[in-house]
């Protein structure tokens, strides 16, 4: 648990942490997908149909080029026969373009889509483009990680329009994402769809996590409730639907969030979070994890 330190007297800094840093060393690819009109240089090529394995597990996670989202994509390429569509808000951005480099197992696939959690269009869009440009005809595991949080107001002085950016992401966001490719995750022999949450928006353990966070925290627990909603609603399609909590990471994001609240940095590294994460992804059924908030060692944590 994480002791409360420095709470008062804070100022509210926004820096641009909406997306959070994890560099992975890495070596020449072989194989990456760019949508053509996100095509970062006139090299890149989409290969033929013929060249993408149809009986890949295919994963499609947001806020894929930095933090645990690039951790969760590293992971997965170094799988064999796995296609990981990697979701990100610029395409041509450094952070996004270096994904080609990461190491990849046998037949395992990269394709790189611009999915924007807080534009209306980009899931759909980008929907359209995996069928029409990939031939993607499923997707087996969504990963909803894409998130913002950059506010450390208390609830008597945060700003609505602050609040409203939080919520736009990191709910609006993976609702829009989840009703875009709800048709293709339908079409999966074993649906899964996870929602990245955050200790921050518990109200059953509120006591448990007293930081200021008036836009991130509520913003979280909507999220929460509408992955908890997709269970209940998806009995007969047999999605299945939980929260991920990859606890207090070392990302750039919890570093920056440490600092301003005067407490420890955060110890526990990408690469573990992300191993569990993926192990509770990999055993997923609706019995044994639909509708629930697993932290990354397994453990439940309360509403």
């Amino acid at each position: 648990m994480i002791s409360p330190i420095g709470l008062s007297g804070f100022p509210r800094l926004r820096p641009k942490v909406s997306d959070e840093d994890y560099i992975i060393p890495s070596r020449p690819a072989r194989d990456i997908v760019f949508s053509p009109a996100l095509s970062p240089d006139s090299n890149s090529s989409v290969p033929s149909q013929s060249q993408l394995n149809m009986t890949n597990t295919i994963y499609l996670i947001t806020g894929a080029n930095r933090g645990i989202g690039r951790g969760l994509v590293a992971a997965l390429l170094s799988r064999p026969n796995i296609t990981v569509i990697a979701a990100v808000r610029n395409p041509n951005a450094e952070s996004s373009t270096s994904l080609a480099a990461l190491p990849k197992a046998p037949e395992s696939v990269l394709i790189i889509v611009q999915i924007d959690s807080q534009s209306p269009t980009d899931a759909a869009t980008a929907v359209e483009t995996l069928q029409t440009t990939h031939a993607i005809t499923h997707i087996d595991v969504v990963i909803a990680n894409a998130a913002v949080g950059n506010d450390y107001s208390p609830v008597r002085s945060v700003p609505l329009s602050v609040v409203r950016e939080h919520v736009e992401t990191n709910a609006y966001g993976p609702l829009v994402l989840y009703q875009a490719v709800y048709p293709l995750l339908i079409k999966s022999a074993k649906p899964i769809f996870v929602g990245v949450g955050s200790a921050m928006g518990t109200i059953g353990a509120m006591e448990q996590r007293p930081f200021p966070s008036a836009a991130y925290g509520p913003s979280k627990a909507m999220l929460h409730w509408i992955v908890r909603k997709i269970h209940f609603e998806e009995a007969d399609s047999g999605v299945v639907a939980f929260v991920a909590d990859p606890g207090w990471v070392d990302t750039d994001m919890s570093d920056h969030s440490a600092k301003v609240l005067g407490v420890p940095k955060p110890a526990q590294a990408v690469p573990e979070t992300v191993d569990g994460i993926l192990g509770t992804i990999d055993g997923a059924t609706r019995e044994s994890v639909g509708g629930q908030w697993r932290v990354w060692d397994g453990s439940e944590f309360p509403w």
